[in-house]
């Protein structure tokens, strides 16, 4: 689905044949159709790998045909990406892919990386796959990816292995601190090889960031589901560079029944462990009680972390979170002179744009205390000091 978004966004199927170089067999190795998946026109990307005419020894993942004896070394599986006519660097990361692959599979069967025997993923379809997603994006040259939260399916899938829950053991180590959730479909949406690029390749994940949209391309799923398009979509574009955006986690929880005086040392115990900001607001709960709503913005990676000390040192018993893209001005500190010391000055921009500038207050309490003056005298002596500078 990955490489069929790309071809449908324009990245040329013969530029991913001469990739390829040995590993396709021949032209048809590697073709592509065009599909609809409840409404919405797909490239399905088709890969035919080796034994693909006895039926008898395949079973289907994440809906390509694959050989079920097909069990490969890492050892076996660098050999052939070694045949392949991607550039260095892409031969290095498409290695560096099975490698970590390697290690999830050797960490759940007990076994070291280069002793594992890969097996659906070991197939010669599955790395078609991932040399022709390695080609694709290096063809794209983005230099951020970014990736919605994903929907793993549920229910089960029968691997090599026995019958398994969705999302698979290996699927699932991939997967490790990113954002997943559970559809509706009783099917597996997301594969060990969907989950490898994914977690490699993308660095943030979360809304779309603030963009110019240039390319849009539509991958299509094998199957069709009725509900929802099983698509994946990829959108190409430049970003605003006027604008510094990136993903924040808000946590919230309400209180109605806690001592006053420790809301000061929530809030410092969670600006210590990362938070970005920490605020209080009155609310009207059930029962018309008043009440506290306690909002706290971080990264993701630090959800975990400041959830369990909300409970820990709070009286709420439940907190939610959601995922939301922050925009921020840039920021700058200079220091003016001013008749009466100097002060630093924040500034902020949008662009080359001054949007924003405003003293450091700790500042001018200090050199208000220090002076016998008042703090608005300093203040405004620091914001002459600043514009005459912009004046020159």
């Amino acid at each position: 689905m990955i490489v069929g978004a790309l071809i449908d966004a324009g990245v040329p199927l013969e530029s991913i044949r001469a990739a390829l170089g040995s590993l396709a067999i021949d032209r048809e190795a590697v073709r592509v159709e065009r599909v609809q998946r409840a409404g919405i026109g797909a490239t399905k990307f088709h890969v035919r790998g080796e034994d693909a005419g006895n039926e008898h020894h395949h079973h289907t993942h994440g809906g390509v045909a694959t050989e079920a004896h097909a069990h490969r070394t890492l050892t076996q599986i660098y050999a052939l990406i070694d045949g392949s006519r991607l550039s260095p660097a892409g031969k290095d990361r498409a290695k560096a892919l099975f490698a970590r692959l390697g290690e999830v599979e050797g960490a759940i069967h007990g076994t070291a990386a280069d002793k594992v025997h890969l097996h659906e993923v070991g197939s010669l379809d599955s790395i078609v796959d991932i040399v022709s997603a390695v080609h694709a994006l290096e063809v794209i040259g983005a230099g951020r990816i970014v990736a919605s939260p994903l929907n793993v399916g549920s229910g089960t899938i029968r691997s090599s292995h026995g019958l398994y829950p969705i999302p698979a053991p290996a699927t699932v180590r991939l997967l490790e601190g990113l954002p997943v959730y559970s559809g509706t479909q009783r099917a597996e949406m997301v594969t060990p090889t969907g989950a490898l690029l994914i977690s490699e390749y993308a660095t943030e994940f979360g809304a779309i960031p603030s963009m110019k949209i240039g390319q849009v391309g539509y991958g299509a799923g094998a199957r069709n589901f009725e509900d929802a398009p099983n698509v994946l979509r990829v959108l190409i574009g430049e970003s605003d560079a006027a604008v510094s955006s990136h993903t924040v986690t808000v946590i919230e929880a309400e209180i109605d029944d806690m001592n006053p005086q420790l809301f000061g040392v929530v809030m410092d115990k969670l600006l210590a462990q990362g938070a970005l900001d920490v605020f209080y607001t009155p609310i009207q709960m059930k029962k018309n009680r008043p009440g506290t709503l306690l909002s706290v913005i971080a990264t993701p990676s630090t959800r975990e972390a400041l959830t369990s000390t909300i409970f820990r040192e709070t009286t709420t018993i439940g907190v939610r979170y959601r995922d939301m893209t922050r925009e921020c001005l840039d920021r700058e500190s200079q220091t003016v002179d001013t008749p009466f010391g100097q002060i630093r000055f924040k500034v902020a921009r949008r662009g080359v744009d001054v949007l924003n500038a405003a003293p450091e207050f700790d500042d001018c309490v200090r050199v208000a205390n220090a002076t016998g003056r008042s703090v608005k005298e300093i203040q405004a002596a620091a914001t002459k000091a600043w514009l005459d500078i912009r004046r020159q």
